[in-house]
């Protein structure tokens, strides 16, 4: 196994694709951006490192994306080889680069939410109906939660009726006019009081301190993020030990159409890979449960416990 990945490796440009992608993963066409390369080339050498066991791919409707694996032989192997070739300016490049894609994607979801806030929650019900997502998160609420937050609060159609179970309630969202006219939604004493605060900010970097909550909920959020993975981590650290945290999202689907009409980067997720991220980020899962919507698609809604 030894000589296939050194076989694979023995090219300057697999040596850089694997290289960017132990830290991040993209899609062909953001690699061929990077590298500044033809399609067929990039193709040509993500198949040769597939092959030899060296990347992974992930479906996503009609996208591909590719990352290096961190665990196992293949992960173990490129752990060891890596230190060798990183001093490599071009290498520092090319995670700048990559760096900065990520950005513009983060970027453009925010021009998004700005420009259709004020239609979004109409476009919410023509996906979930008239599900009763506020009733879910506040039935997931332990009573008496002191401090609970809705991360991606848009509107505030959520935080509205989770102060009503709650001390004071924390709305994060990266859209200023999503928070606009969330802040509609409540009286100048409850801000006075303390009773609500908003913040904008990255749900990657969550502008809230280490155990801050006893309560979050992520609701039809972790769709729009680069890492959904890496914010779960996020959210685990801006909750007490025992807090409770509400994920609702959707179940992979095929519907490419969510991406034009809603800005979505996932078409839902696998539950097992979400139980699997929460585990990773701190959680003990406590139930899932499942909600048919509009379009064919199926809502899931995870509660879970920080460890």
């Amino acid at each position: 196994m030894a000589l296939t990945y050194f076989k694979a490796l023995s090219d300057e440009t697999r040596l850089r694709l694997v290289h960017i992608l132990r830290h991040y993963e993209l899609s062909v066409n953001e690699l061929v951006r990077i590298l500044d390369m033809g399609q067929s080339r990039v193709s040509r050498h993500l198949k040769i490192l597939s092959e030899a066991g060296l990347l992974t791919s992930r479906r996503d409707g009609l996208w591909a994306f590719y990352s290096a694996p961190r665990s196992g032989e293949a992960g173990e192997f490129l752990r060891s080889v890596m230190p060798f070739v990183q001093s490599q300016a071009t290498l520092h490049t090319d995670l700048h680069m990559a760096a900065q894609i990520l950005e513009e994607r983060a970027l453009k979801t925010c021009q998004f939410f700005n420009a259709i806030a004020e239609d979004w929650d109409e476009l919410n019900r023509e996906v979930i109906g008239t599900f009763d997502l506020p009733g879910a998160v506040c039935s997931a609420m332990p009573e008496n939660s002191a401090v609970a937050a809705d991360l991606g609060c848009g509107t505030g159609a959520v935080l509205a009726r989770m102060l009503l179970r709650s001390h004071s309630v924390i709305g994060v969202d990266g859209s200023a006019r999503m928070l606009e006219i969330c802040r509609r939604r409540f009286t100048p004493e409850d801000f006075a009081r303390g009773r609500v605060s908003l913040r904008i900010g990255e749900l990657s970097h969550l502008p809230l301190r280490d155990g801050e909550a006893h309560f979050a909920c992520i609701n039809l959020v972790l769709h729009h993020l680069s890492d959904p993975a890496a914010s779960l981590q996020e959210i685990r650290r801006i909750l007490k030990p025992g807090g409770h945290v509400f994920v609702a999202d959707f179940q992979r689907h095929a519907n490419e159409a969510m991406r034009r009409r809603y800005g979505d980067l996932w078409l839902g997720f696998d539950e097992e890979r979400l139980f699997d991220n929460l585990a990773t980020a701190g959680f003990t899962l406590s139930r899932c449960t499942k909600q048919a919507v509009h379009q064919g698609m199926t809502l899931l809604l995870i509660d879970a416990v920080a460890s």
